[in-house]
């Protein structure tokens, strides 16, 4: 019996090693091959957790050109386990083009529950996290304040990821478009030993990072725009 090939995507730790699953661990020993953002980085985790499979260099510079090879080898039979740098692949990371192409050929597509940083970011900053929007990284240049504009007015609590060289001018372009008393909260390393939780106004957290220049990964919890007063009649009264 010829064994079905699949996708499988698997989240691996942000900063804590101790964040893998075991499922993880069985899935990437099992797996045909195993495609990686970067296969240095990775290759750390693979000898920390004894996974001997060959990793294949899979990124956003050479998904366009490795894509079908991939596809065909599934079709072949053959599972494949799809990991990023850390973090669940897809968000932020290679592989919604990979997800997309197997929907698209019938190819069995599954995701594995485990690590990313948005989630914990957003649960330890106090902000409201019963409906919140993902924007990921802004785009650059103009195209940035063309998307903040359309966030002003943003109920939502909003989560933005940024590089640390960026993270004091990015505080910077919050007060302007969404206002310097607005609520906010910086992540920092999170699950690594120098984890940093900072929260306050936005332009109390620029002036802070203005001062403190950050390393590692970011990520950034902005309170959602107030409410605005409306004298629309309630919806509700229309099924009373």
């Amino acid at each position: 019996m010829n064994k079905t090939g699949k996708l499988i995507l698997v989240p691996t730790p942000i900063g804590n090693l101790e964040d893998i699953t075991l499922r993880a661990i069985k899935i990437l020993n099992a797996a045909d091959v195993i495609l990686a953002e970067d296969t240095r980085v990775l290759s750390k985790l693979m000898k920390h957790f004894g996974i001997t499979n060959k990793l294949v260099s899979h990124h956003k510079f050479n998904e366009h050109k490795t894509l079908q090879n991939i596809i065909s080898k599934i079709e072949q039979g053959l599972q494949i386990a799809l990991i990023s740098d850390a973090g669940t692949p897809g968000i932020s990371d290679p592989g919604f083009l990979l997800v997309r192409t197997c929907v698209e050929h019938g190819i069995e597509v599954e995701c594995l529950p485990g690590p990313t940083a948005l989630i914990p970011a957003l649960v330890v900053s106090g902000l409201p996290s019963d409906r919140f929007v993902f924007e990921g990284f802004l785009p650059q240049k103009k195209g940035r304040q063309k998307r903040l504009l359309q966030l002003a007015d943003e109920t939502r609590t909003m989560i933005f990821y940024e590089s640390p060289h960026r993270l004091a001018k990015a505080l910077s372009m919050f007060a302007d478009f969404f206002g310097s008393e607005r609520q906010a909260c910086v992540c920092r390393e999170l699950s690594k030993m120098f984890e940093e939780i900072k929260r306050g106004t936005i332009y109390e957290l620029k002036e802070y990072y203005e001062i403190n220049h950050p390393k590692g990964e970011i990520v950034i919890i902005i309170d959602g725009a107030p409410k605005k007063k409306t004298t629309h009649k309630n919806a509700e009264d229309d099924y009373v």
